[in-house]
């Protein structure tokens, strides 16, 4: 019966976890087949090998729980009863930190909910797609509180003394809450590839779309063709401009050898038919300028239509997204068609976004790593100095790492530099202080004694 309750228990939740990942895989999988397929139809020069791994990332995060119970499984008797303390204790803050983002974002956008068709439909959409960049941004917050707690509670109960009492290292003790980082590292991994970014950028489209409004995808595009000599100014973007929505608001600038000017057309709209490859001027108005003379423009009463143009919507676009809001795929074709046609937007905003993709999921496991050796203390003193400095240094990492983003997208230090220098530097300051926690030296002190005036 024992053996039953360790083992038999969680490998049936393990195999029942698992059919559900894969019933949710299966019916999530045609929506996203073809959210692949409408992408490169949108954009023919897209990274396909990037945008079809999408399924197996979708397929992975599928498989995370089960992962999870087969690994708490594999753990012994304290490994478990560690893991469920956390655990508990980690619902709990997760739900909390979401009420309270919740309620903020919701007292913030109110008023642009009030002016859709359906103001309840309206928000349970607007969160719901928004899921997966709300988990990104709680788990290491929700990760860092529930270590304080749970270890702390533990250690004032002296459970942790028993524990090492018993012949386990402090590092063995924390083994179930470093796989715990693991797996939200994991979890963060596969969401920030593509559907975190994704579902951040989507915020005023689907405001837009409920209210009734003019939605745009970007808005003030510049972008120059160097081979042609043509100079586009797009006003804005709407979401389907690449099923045939005119551009609003063009201003297309041709210039000869020496830079000079030689016409402008100026648009309302601005329409690529993909099947014959012609663009379409709404309303246009053309100047032409020659040296010496003064400018002629004329109004043509029917549409300007030019069929010698290369250049498509999609081409057109790429330097006026947001590099924010790109997952993994849609960077790699950003930069992919930056090396094609170069200087036609900066790139370094791209590139550290790129590697921050990356880099944004390792913060779980450098939080465990500050967490946890701070949450556990020995002495009758209590651990409010530890959890003190756990919140601080966490606190300085985010700062950190919004700083040297900035850094790294104003081109002012090297991008993988930018993106991964605050996780290498507290990730080595974590097991540090691992290693001073292993060997039985003082922690809080230690680092009190960094700061001036604390001799």
């Amino acid at each position: 019966m024992d053996f039953a309750r360790r083992h038999l228990i969680p490998l049936f939740l393990a195999l029942v976890l698992a059919a559900v990942g894969a019933a949710i895989y299966v019916a999530l999988l045609p929506a996203e087949n073809r959210a692949i397929e409408q992408q490169l139809v949108g954009f023919p020069d897209s990274d396909i090998a990037a945008h079809r791994a999408r399924t197996i990332y979708l397929a992975g995060l599928c498989a995370l729980p089960a992962l999870a119970v087969l690994a708490y499984a594999m753990g012994d008797t304290l490994d478990r009863y560690i893991t469920r303390q956390f655990l508990a204790i980690f619902g709990i803050c997760l739900s909390a930190l979401f009420l309270i983002w919740l309620l903020i974002d919701l007292s913030d956008k109110i008023s642009d909910f009030r002016d859709t068709r359906s103001v309840i439909g309206t928000i349970l959409y607007f969160y719901s797609a928004r899921s997966p960049a709300i988990l990104l941004l709680l788990l290491p917050y929700s990760l860092l509180l529930a270590l304080l707690y749970s270890l702390g509670k533990l250690s004032s109960q002296r459970e942790i003394i028993a524990v090492i009492q018993s012949g386990r290292s402090v590092i063995r003790t924390s083994l179930p809450l470093i796989i715990a980082g693991i797996f939200c590292t994991l979890l963060s991994l596969g969401l920030n590839y593509h559907w975190a970014p994704i579902a951040e950028g989507t915020q005023d489209e689907i405001l837009a779309t409920a209210s009734g409004s003019q939605a745009t995808e970007a808005s003030k595009v510049l972008y120059r063709s160097p081979e042609n000599r043509r100079l586009w100014m797009i006003g804005a973007f709407p979401p389907d401009y690449e099923k045939g929505k005119p551009l609003l608001n063009v201003e297309v600038t041709t210039t000869g050898e020496n830079r000079e000017i030689i016409s402008r057309i100026s648009a309302s709209h601005a329409r690529w038919d993909r099947a014959t490859r012609r663009w379409t001027f709404e309303n246009p108005v053309i100047g032409r300028f020659k040296p010496g003379d003064a400018p002629v423009f004329e109004t043509p009463a029917a549409p300007l239509v030019i069929d010698s143009w290369p250049e498509t919507p999609w081409q057109l676009i790429k330097p006026g997204l947001d590099a924010a809001h790109l997952g993994i795929p849609d960077l790699n074709t950003w930069l992919q068609a930056s090396a094609r046609h170069r200087g036609f937007a900066d790139p370094s905003p791209y590139i550290t976004q790129w590697h921050y993709r990356w880099a944004l999921p390792f913060t779980c496991i450098v939080t465990v790593l500050l967490a946890a050796p701070l949450s556990i203390h020995f002495s009758r003193r209590g651990p409010g100095g530890g959890v003190f400095l756990a919140v601080v240094l966490s606190a300085l990492m985010l700062l950190t790492s919004n700083i040297s983003l900035a850094f790294g997208e104003a081109g002012l230090m090297r991008p993988a530099l930018s993106a991964w220098l605050p996780n290498l530097a507290f990730g080595l300051l974590g097991l540090y202080l691992f290693h001073r926690r292993v060997t039985g030296r003082p922690i809080y002190q230690s680092l009190l004694r960094l700061l001036p005036g604390t001799d």
